[in-house]
């Protein structure tokens, strides 16, 4: 008689992550932000924090740099309150982590507290794999994917998305016209979004984009970056002097600056060709290379210090300070002499 065999079962596969969109992030034990866009992540992070803050105003919030996480901080910071009030942990980096951080991460997430969100922002790579392996197993985790938007279609669609949230119309011309001024970064994008949306009425047509961005952005923004990132800071001042006197808008300069900034960290934190790191990060190769000649100059700590200069403009230009003006031309200044340095 043939031998009896036990039948076969399915192994059990993990629960996966629910995929959730960047602009509507529900509260939960852990949220992921994957992927190298970082306005996507600072959108979904901002989503999250708003739903958050409305059910707990209180709400206690810890930020991380993964890279210099010390064994056994999780603990503490995400640890249950004496009265158990809400509070939220966001880790960013967490593709640079350390040992310590996998370690403590995949050991918290078998339990986590009921009454902390934990966000783990991963760019990219190999490292700290298992934390997101450990997370997406999570009942309840949910990740937002962090991806750059390559073809021109998907920006227009993010364009007409940001209006449409904006309570605003714009052309689908309009919205294609502004892509093909500002091209790839989607923090541009948005703030141009936001200027338009400020400074016109009605439905905003393809005019209205050639009025504001009609080669102004490449030959101004982009030049003042440039002049500041390569350390010129007398001719970024000019630049930025003649940019505002033809109309220039300082967000749009502070949106240069950020995403020149942003290319060199990003380059920075990764090894291998330019073609695989150009793929890997939604760039071009040469965008790839200039930054790694670029940041034969630049330190880690002198690229943290302009980051947060330009950070401080972005807020004052938009309001959050008594002279945006001046404070833009401090950050310019701030990041030529950053240099080197």
């Amino acid at each position: 008689m043939p031998r009896a065999t036990a039948p076969r079962t399915a192994p059990t596969r993990p629960v996966a992550a629910t995929a959730a969109d960047p602009h509507d992030v529900p509260a939960a034990p852990v949220v992921l932000l994957t992927g190298p866009e970082d306005h996507l992540a600072d959108i979904a992070l901002s989503s999250l924090l708003a739903r958050l803050r409305a059910q707990d105003a209180q709400l206690e919030r810890t930020d991380v740099a993964a890279a210099g996480y010390l064994a056994g901080q999780l603990a503490t910071w995400a640890s249950p309150s004496l009265f158990d009030e809400r509070s939220v942990v966001v880790v960013d980096g967490a593709e640079a982590a350390g040992d310590a951080f996998v370690g403590d991460v995949t050991a918290y997430l078998a339990d986590p507290s009921p009454s902390t969100v934990l966000v783990v922002r991963h760019r990219g790579g190999n490292r700290a794999r298992k934390v997101l392996e450990t997370a997406r197993a999570v009942p309840g985790a949910v990740e937002v994917a962090c991806q750059p938007l390559k073809r021109d279609q998907d920006k227009i669609e993010f364009v007409l998305g940001s209006m449409r949230r904006a309570r605003r119309r714009m052309d689908a011309d309009a919205a294609r016209a502004l892509v093909d001024a500002l091209g790839n970064e989607l923090g541009e994008l948005a703030a141009a979004c936001d200027q338009l949306c400020a400074d016109t009425e009605g439905t905003i047509t393809a005019e209205d984009v050639r009025r504001y961005h009609g080669g102004r952005v490449e030959a101004t923004g982009f030049d003042v970056a440039d002049a500041a990132v390569e350390g010129h800071a007398g001719r970024a001042l000019a630049l930025l002097r003649h940019a505002s006197a033809t109309g220039v808008v300082p967000v749009l300069v502070v949106a240069a600056l950020a995403s020149r900034l942003r290319t060199l960290a990003k380059v920075g934190a990764e090894r291998g060709r330019s073609a695989d790191l150009a793929r890997d990060l939604g760039m071009a190769p040469w965008q790839v290379d200039r930054a790694r000649r670029d940041l034969q100059h630049w330190s880690a700590e002198a690229l943290g210090e302009a980051i947060r200069a330009v950070a401080q403009a972005d807020a004052a230009v938009k309001g959050a300070g008594p002279d945006g003006d001046f404070a833009l031309e401090r950050a310019v200044v701030t990041v030529a002499t950053a240099r080197g340095r």
